[in-house]
């Protein structure tokens, strides 16, 4: 009797693998913003919604999820609706996938994950909200995102607005830095706020285009060295953004609140955003909204002028 072949741990949708076979620009996108970041049924609405809008850029979208055990990179609608509706799923980032396969389990991937399953399945850029980092009270805690070591050696180009505002932005940026994880900044010399236009931080090197982005992105590849990624910093509009006034002072308010529960560690994080979305009625989210759909946006022009070769211009 013959023992069948196990099936693959990563499966890529027929639109998906059929696009990267014929060089087809390609966008990956997470899937905790839908299982975890939104609330039901919005979330499905802006889970559909960012996927129309990398086609609309003429690239095809590929959300990544782990489900029964398989890594699925690009997901059917009633694949989608799943990640959507259902509230076992659990947060993977990229030191969970090896387990959340060998057990069967299913859950949405965060930065890391989807960084590291796009990256593995030869998808080469990335749009998402805000990346994870360095914890504020980090000489107390060492609490640090796994998001900034993964990207250190994974070649990816991610399109973010920043690092989520409720981390220590300047600690952060030292620690890309010092990871040698090259930034740009896209249309700014300020690196963006997440909810913010501007966290007020400097950036080392400016873009003015998404041609600009392909043709850092060959230059790394010409040149090799580690395969480290490379973060598109792509602020959310000026008119789109979170009053600032309003943001530091809830900020403030947040951070109290979790130090009087004693919040810590993993929980801190989905702590503050929550705080932020109460007690902003929901501006935070929206904001966050509003940078996700730009990032979205660029990373499909990007990833067009990617496909298209040095030519490509505009």
């Amino acid at each position: 009797m013959t023992t069948p072949a196990p099936a693959p741990a990563l499966r890529l949708s027929d639109e998906v693998q059929h696009a990267l076979e014929r060089g087809v620009p390609v966008v990956a996108l997470e899937s905790t913003i839908i299982a975890h970041g939104l609330p039901r049924p919005r979330n499905l609405q802006v889970a559909q919604e960012l996927e129309a809008l990398v086609r609309a850029g003429g690239a095809v979208p590929a959300t990544v999820a782990v489900l029964d055990g398989a890594a699925r990179i690009g997901l059917g609608k009633a694949e989608l609706e799943r990640v959507a509706g259902d509230d076992t799923l659990r947060k993977l980032g990229a030191r969970d996938l090896a387990p959340a396969v060998a057990t069967g389990a299913s859950g949405a991937t965060t930065v890391s994950g989807t960084a590291f399953l796009a990256a593995h399945a030869g998808i080469r850029v990335f749009a998402t909200g805000g990346l994870g980092g360095v914890h504020r009270g980090w000489t107390q805690t060492q609490d640090e995102s796994n998001d900034l070591a993964l990207l250190a050696r994974t070649r990816i180009t991610v399109v973010c607005a920043g690092v989520k505002s409720i981390l220590d932005v300047p600690a952060t940026l030292e620690r890309l830095e010092t990871l040698g994880v090259t930034v740009l900044g896209h249309r700014t010399s300020l690196f963006p706020g997440f909810y913010l236009a501007s966290s007020g931080c400097p950036v080392d090197w400016t873009v003015d285009g998404p041609d600009e982005v392909a043709a850092v992105m060959r230059a790394q590849d010409d040149l090799g060295g580690p395969g480290s990624a490379l973060i598109v910093a792509n602020p959310v509009p000026q008119d789109e953004q979170l009053d600032p006034q309003l943001h530091d002072r809830v900020l403030a308010e947040a951070l109290a609140a979790a130090d009087r529960a004693g919040v810590t560690g993993q929980a801190t994080t989905p702590f503050l955003l929550a705080h932020l979305t109460e007690h902003t009625a929901g501006a935070s989210l929206e904001a966050n909204l509003a940078a996700v759909r730009g990032n979205v946006r660029l990373a499909a022009r990007i990833a067009g002028h990617w496909a298209a070769g040095p030519a490509a211009r505009g």
